[in-house]
């Protein structure tokens, strides 16, 4: 089985995390988890310790990990880096080449392996053009998509951008190892 590093930022679609962290780590997988500061505002970071069986990661400079350069380290040992959900936000700052906390960091610390973005946000927010054209540029850069479905959105709204189902993250993430 593999190492799986589980990226999950700003979303009310990360409660949907938890259920992928769990469904890999019932398949064998190591899940290691690095959580945005606006990730931990939507799901605790004690959720994905307690499924996963391993530390969630959270802070770039945590002061408890011994010495290590926590994203560097994350990066080398992860088999597949997968960004789930990946907000407009995280997206832009990727394709800016913008890396100010630690999942960035490790994304830009990440290569020669594959890098699944699974997008989750407001539909209006999904097509923006911007967020169109980070995408198509990531795609140009070797970066996988994971497509969100059309569903009624937290907001209330209808339309495309809630995050692809689990399985179908699992399929993609199956293929990819």
């Amino acid at each position: 089985m593999g190492n799986i590093l589980l990226g999950i930022s700003g979303s009310i679609a990360a409660y949907k995390s938890a259920d992928l962290a769990n469904a890999l780590t019932k398949e064998g997988h190591v899940v290691s988890v690095v959580m945005t500061k606006n990730a931990c505002e939507f799901i605790s970071p004690l959720t994905f310790e307690t499924l996963t069986k391993q530390p969630v990661y959270t802070e770039s400079f945590a002061r408890n990990s011994g010495f290590d350069v926590e994203h560097i380290g994350l990066a080398k040992k992860a088999n597949i880096l997968v960004l789930a959900p990946a907000t407009a936000n995280l997206i832009g700052k990727i394709a800016s080449g913008i890396a100010d906390d630690l999942l960035t960091t490790t994304v830009m610390a990440t290569k020669e392996k594959p890098i699944l973005i699974c997008p989750a946000m407001n539909t209006a927010m999904y097509e923006n053009p911007i967020v169109q054209g980070n995408i198509e540029k990531l795609t140009s850069l070797g970066y996988l998509f994971a497509e969100p479905r059309e569903s009624l959105l937290a907001c209330g709204d209808l339309g495309k951008g809630a995050l692809a189902e689990v399985e179908t993250i699992l399929q993609h993430i199956r293929r990819l190892l």
